[in-house]
């Protein structure tokens, strides 16, 4: 097998450049999505020309200007194997070492997330203060992994691990501006605290909206369909519909931690779905 070129690809918005960072991918078994059959998940995922594998891209971002560098997520780190893990190959590959990144803005806490904050333990980002929404922070870190459920203790466990280094360089986020040009926008479901961020301003903006959607073939025309790791899977669902109901209707530019490398999409009606649409690749910056 032979590597493919370098994952990253920027893009200008407005004053700043981002740049999508790919970190790897992981395959979910058809079980993690239980409003549908396995076979139901075949069939959307060969209708878009798929194999029968609910792969999912992960990436991060890379937000410069205004003589800031921030990175929003840090991909999966060493939590999930060989596929996983080469977001720092990739920042390398784009120019930007570690010890540039001033700020990292977390969507969550899931390990695909957070899980590259630490390298053997210590800050793999020696400069850089860590933000979250006050929501995800209390979710995760006020709590004793020995009283939280099974199917969460993993989970707890590795982002109170991960943010451990940054403890006192960790503050919350709400509403307001986290930087020119970086608005935090609440999208709870997936998680408590799940948030996105619109980059830029005015119809030129980018929504990166995180984990609205992690299997782009089978959610976007079938928003109703969740996953396993949703906390709230009522409220994620509708936070879904919302977002691909605004994206569409505002013809707003997104882009995903989840959704196909490089990530940028326009978000298009389609029957009772939407489908999205990736958007034009540039040569130039």
């Amino acid at each position: 097998m032979m590597d493919q070129v370098p994952g990253f690809y920027r893009r200008r918005v407005g004053d700043l450049t981002v740049t999508a960072l790919n970190d790897g991918f992981l395959d979910l078994p058809f079980a993690a999505m239980p409003a549908i059959t396995a076979e139901e998940a075949a069939a959307s995922l060969a209708n878009a020309f798929r194999p029968p594998v609910a792969r999912s891209t992960v990436s991060a971002f890379l937000v410069q200007g205004g003589g800031r560098t921030i990175l929003i997520d840090t991909g999966a780190g060493a939590l999930f194997g060989p596929t996983m893990g080469r977001l720092p190959a990739n920042l390398a590959a784009a120019g930007v070492a570690p010890a540039d990144i001033d700020m990292v803005l977390l969507t969550h806490m899931h390990g695909d997330h957070l899980g590259g904050l630490t390298h053997g333990g210590t800050a793999a980002f020696p400069n850089a203060a860590v933000m979250a929404a006050e929501a995800e922070r209390a979710f995760w870190l006020d709590v004793d992994p020995a009283s939280v459920p099974d199917a969460m203790r993993n989970s707890v466990v590795t982002a109170q691990a991960s943010l451990a280094p940054y403890k006192d360089r960790l503050s919350t986020f709400g509403t307001a501006p986290v930087a020119p040009g970086i608005t935090p926008v609440p999208l709870p479901g997936h998680t408590p605290g799940h948030s996105g961020f619109r980059i830029g301003e005015g119809s030129e903006a980018l929504l990166i909206w995180a984990d609205v959607i992690h299997l782009q073939d089978i959610q976007a025309s079938g928003p109703e369909i969740g996953l396993m790791f949703d906390t709230d899977p009522e409220g994620a669902i509708a936070t879904r519909r919302r977002v691909l109901d605004m994206a569409a209707s505002e013809r707003m530019l997104v882009a995903g931690m989840h959704l196909h490398f490089p990530t940028f999409h326009h978000v298009a009606r389609a029957g009772q779905g939407y489908a999205l649409v990736p958007e034009m690749w540039s040569p130039v910056v």
